[in-house]
């Protein structure tokens, strides 16, 4: 006959556990569930600080993508000791939320200044250039040039510009920030915003400038949705592009890849609320115009990115869905248009330009482009230093355009004409600045030949 348990000795065996459970010091489950949430967090802000410590706070290695028959890479890159470096992140931001919630609301940024111009574009539009005021180092006609393309909803009071503006300026550069439209401070004067597709305002420009400094090299950043642009621009008018080299840092690529992923876990969901929070705020200061132009409940009611694009960008890029504006601003298939020297820049934890629409075969394939990626550096920050002052990128892109401009060999650059609207004027029809400050650099060592000027159709 089987054994049957005892009905009695059930609940005495349960009254036992209880009363061990009771003696046990309160102190002891404080420090489980302390482990617990230590634990929690560790892995809900993607800590790699047991990673650094055990790998001797030496960094990761940067990993560079190029073609083997890359000049770039073997003329240029190839002496670029940062790039060929490790990266290591401040050890108390060693998180790329840290690391991206640091740069947007403290950001270490050196202090400015700027002197402003402002161009007004045939369609009425207002673009505001800030020009970095040095008085440490003269400027003059034939000075390198570098302008600057911010990302998404930032101006040249962001940090991250003020990181690289400074560094450049510094180094011998006119450094120029290009504030997207309604931006910077800056009201909209005609129907046309500023959208992650749109090239015409940063050709626009560039071609300004050009006309400016005829004899000045021009060397182009774009970072986040920046550099998206500023990769189509690359891509769209290839070997017509009038810039001597280009660097795109953190960039979207595939609009629809990072779609998804910031609707996919719940830290992605947080900033793709923050990223709309930005969006609304800018289209409540213009509201006046876009409440004529677009859905504007559903702006109001907007909770994503993508909802707000649905509700108005797809409007402003005349775009039947939201999908279709997605595939129309992915600069991924630009890549293999572009013709002059351009290092990528991307980080693999990467929290909103997911590291999945990093397009790397495209990359490998154009012997103009070197990629270059870092196990860590979140979006844009990559702090480094127990002060977190200084960014990784921003001396990576120093030494790249350095090295692009010492380099013996001769550069061929095609300049083209004016480009020119229907009614036979220049995209920008008039020049305006503010109060000038004269500023200061050193003259580039770069050769350059003009190619005999092409009409474009």
């Amino acid at each position: 006959m089987a054994n049957s348990t005892n009905p009695i000795e059930s609940p005495a065996a349960y009254e036992l556990l209880l009363r061990a459970a009771l003696l046990t010091p309160i102190t002891h489950y404080l420090l489980i569930f302390s482990l617990i949430f230590i634990v929690f967090i560790y892995n809900f802000l993607e800590i790699h600080f047991l990673g650094d410590l055990f790998s001797g706070f030496r960094g990761q290695p940067v990993t560079l993508t190029f073609n083997p028959s890359s000049q770039l890479y073997n003329d240029v890159v190839s002496n670029c000791t940062v790039l060929h470096g490790r990266y290591l992140s401040t050890p108390w931001l060693c998180s790329p939320h840290l690391q991206t919630s640091f740069l947007h609301y403290f950001g270490n940024s050196p202090v400015v200044n700027y002197r402003r111009e402002i161009l007004m574009a045939s369609d009425g539009g207002t673009i505001a250039l800030d020009w970095v005021i040095n008085a440490e180092v003269q400027c003059g006609d034939t000075s390198p040039i570098m302008i600057i393309i911010p990302g998404l909803a930032s101006a040249s009071d962001s940090a991250y510009v003020k990181h690289l503006a400074f560094k450049m300026a510094k180094g011998g550069y006119n450094v120029v920030v290009s504030n997207h439209r309604g931006l910077g401070g800056v009201p909209i004067t005609s129907d046309r915003f500023y959208t992650a597709d749109r090239t015409d305002d940063l050709r626009a420009l560039v071609d300004h400038i050009h006309r400016q400094y005829p004899e000045a090299p021009i060397f182009a950043v774009g970072t986040s949705v920046g550099a998206n642009i500023l990769v189509k621009y690359l891509g769209e008018d290839g070997v017509d592009a009038p810039i001597i080299g280009a660097a795109a840092i953190c960039s979207p690529w595939d609009s629809l890849i990072v779609d998804r992923f910031l609707r996919r876990r719940f830290v992605q969901r947080l900033y793709n609320k923050a990223l709309t929070a930005g969006l609304k705020d800018y289209a409540n200061w213009h509201k006046d115009v876009l409440s004529r132009l677009s859905n504007w409940e559903g702006v109001k009611q907007a909770r994503s990115v993508r909802e707000f694009d649905d509700a108005a960008t797809r409007f402003l890029a005349n775009c039947e869905t939201v999908d279709a504006y997605y595939r129309q601003c992915s600069s991924c298939k630009n890549v293999e248009g572009v013709r002059v020297p351009l290092l990528c820049i991307s980080s693999l934890d990467d929290p909103i330009c997911t590291s999945e629409a990093i397009p790397w075969d495209e990359c490998r394939l154009n012997n103009n482009v070197v990629l270059a990626t870092t196990q860590h550096g979140g979006h844009l920050p990559y702090f480094e230093g127990f002060t977190a002052k200084s960014v990784w990128w921003v001396r990576a892109v120093d030494e790249f355009f350095t090295t692009l401009s010492l380099q013996k060999k001769e550069i061929t650059v095609s300049f083209i004409n004016p480009i020119q609207t229907s009614d036979g004027q220049s995209p920008l029809t008039n020049v305006t600045e503010n109060s000038t400050v004269p500023t200061q650099g050193q003259n580039g060592n770069i050769g350059i030949r003009h190619r005999p000027e092409r009409e474009i159709e």
